[in-house]
């Protein structure tokens, strides 16, 4: 086995990598995404000159200073011990680490287990089938008002309310401007999506919603809704504005005729999972962060 870190790679290599993102995808139903990872380090492991793990170190860190990684195995090539020696080779590094394990595979619960791991983070993916769901009409308090985001105009606003809302959160409270922008430019992108709630003519809070193209292996192969982004301004919560904004984004997913819903939310955010539960939401997987 030859395993080797690198800072950026060839156009070779990045072809090697996307087709054992595809093959994981097809064997597990993740990464969603199946592009090379850019930015950070790479440990690429091979076997007989094959390709057979990947590792991606994001030296940049979370919210919080921490190094976050994630690491697959080509499934023709797992049980080897290929997952442990990358896993080994992360913890012989500096700094505070946390290591991605999507869809609590079991496999990945081993190897922490054997390392001194500890679960440091849950996040939860909840789902809805739309049908049969009672998503009213939102109601808004007086002097707040709804409507869609406009590109050019909200992201110095929405990017604001999304740093006080999430400033405890490990990704999400360091989205930035420059990011915004670039999201705007995916395929996926849908202002008519993205619902941003007003009072006195200043932004206090937003609902970005996201579809999901068909996934062969999730969700019985069909297209499906996300509420991706919920954000209230801290001087805006306890009015029932967070509610009000996520059922805007049901209701426009539910108009464009998708048949399930999803959403993250932290494991230990009792009071946003008891409402997404009143919204007719359930458990359907968990992603786990490991610490060494």
């Amino acid at each position: 086995m030859n395993a080797q870190w690198s800072e950026e790679l060839d156009e070779a290599d990045a072809g090697r990598v996307r087709e054992l993102l595809l093959a994981a995808r097809e064997a597990d139903g993740r990464p969603e995404d199946v592009e090379p990872p850019s930015g950070g380090l790479h440990l690429l492991v091979r076997e007989g000159g094959e390709l057979v793990g990947h590792t991606h170190l994001d030296t940049a860190g979370d919210s919080f200073g921490r190094q976050v990684a994630e690491l697959v195995v080509h499934p023709d090539h797992r049980r080897r011990g290929h997952g442990t020696a990358m896993a080994q080779a992360l913890l012989a590094r500096d700094g505070e680490l946390r290591v991605w394990a999507h869809g609590d595979h079991p496999g990945a619960a081993k190897i922490a287990s054997k390392l001194g791991m500890r679960r440091a983070r849950e996040l939860l993916v909840l789902s809805a089938e739309v049908e049969g769901q009672d998503w009213p009409e939102p109601k808004l308090a007086d002097g707040v008002s709804l409507r869609t985001f406009e590109p050019g105009r909200d992201e110095q606003a929405v990017i604001a309310v999304n740093a006080r809302a999430f400033d405890w959160h490990p990704e999400q409270g360091a989205f930035s401007i420059d990011e915004l922008l670039a999201t705007e430019r995916e395929s996926w992108f849908d202002a008519a999506g993205f619902f941003v709630a007003e009072r006195d003519g200043e932004v206090i809070g937003f609902h970005w919603t996201k579809v999901h193209p068909p996934n062969p292996t999730r969700f019985d192969g069909e297209p499906v809704g996300e509420v991706y982004v919920v954000g209230v301004d801290p001087g805006a919560q306890g009015g029932g504005l967070g509610k009000a904004l996520t059922l805007a984004g049901l209701r426009y997913l539910r108009a464009r005729g998708l048949r399930r819903v999803i959403l993250y939310v932290e494991g230990d955010n009792a009071p946003a999972v008891a409402v997404y539960t009143k919204l007719g939401f359930q458990r359907h997987e968990v992603d786990v962060q490991y610490s060494r």
